[in-house]
């Protein structure tokens, strides 16, 4: 079982992952900062100068803070469009290279049949020259 493990820890789609969500939860940490930091207080500015981070609804007790929830969705948002935006990029990278590689299979298959055509020639001149 620990074998198993070891094999398992080891395969490359399991370390990608690992460093994917280190990375996520930093990218995480600064988009938050962007939309709390930067985007709702000018959002805010723009409708007035409402600070978004103080709504809230009191129902009895309990203290419903819906403009944190605004903000969270705008922070969702933009982390959604960025991951959009890589996909996207890493999707055309690939289509790149892909066609490329497709490009040079056919030039490799044009070849080899240059080379066949060659090779049934000289195989007919030889032929020719062993009939004569």
């Amino acid at each position: 079982m620990i074998k198993e493990f070891k094999t398992f820890i080891a395969r490359g789609n399991v370390l990608d992952l690992a460093v994917g969500v280190v990375v996520g939860g930093a990218f995480s940490k600064i988009v938050t900062s962007l939309v709390d930091d930067i985007i709702m207080p000018l959002v805010g500015l723009i409708l007035g100068g409402l600070d978004f981070s103080s709504l809230s609804i009191k129902v009895g007790k309990a203290k419903i803070m819906y403009g944190s929830f605004i903000q969270n969705i705008v922070d969702f948002l933009i982390v959604a469009f960025c991951i959009f935006l890589m996909v996207k990029a890493v999707n055309k990278l690939t289509k790149k290279i892909e066609s490329k590689k497709e490009k040079e299979k056919k030039a490799e298959e044009a070849k080899k049949a240059e080379n066949i055509i060659l090779l049934e020639e000289i195989r007919d001149l030889l032929k020719e020259k062993k009939s004569k």
